[in-house]
């Protein structure tokens, strides 16, 4: 069920406030149902990248480099202010680079909880 976001950061989108209808639902063990359950909400990634957008103004692109079949990750304000990225891990340590897609999904989605836990706290 790769579709779904990992238990971990189902977590935190939930201390975030997502509270999006979604198909999954984990349990306190972090087992996935799919079924309807009073249990963690479980939602899709495109799901959760798309609350991002719609609620912080932050969007996670993901960006491939062929000639190293490597992955990485930029995420842009929506809300222009002056400054393109909000984070940009080319730019800032291009040791950040993932083998998979979905490894550079999961960094990517973990930055944008963790950008807006700062801008919270």
């Amino acid at each position: 069920m790769e579709e779904f976001v990992p238990y971990e950061l189902a977590v935190k989108l939930k201390e975030l406030g997502f509270d999006e209808p979604c198909f999954g639902y984990y349990d306190e063990g972090g087992n996935l149902y799919t079924e309807m359950q009073e249990y963690l909400l479980a939602p899709l990634y495109q799901q959760a990248f798309r609350w991002f957008r719609e609620k912080y103004k932050l969007n996670g692109r993901l960006n491939h480099y062929p000639n190293t079949k490597l992955w990485d990750f930029s995420i842009h304000n929506l809300l222009w202010n002056g400054k393109e990225f909000v984070e940009n891990v080319r730019k800032e340590d291009r040791s950040l680079r993932y083998s998979t897609y979905e490894e550079a999904e999961t960094a990517c989605l973990a930055k944008l909880i963790e950008i807006v836990e700062q801008k919270e706290k």
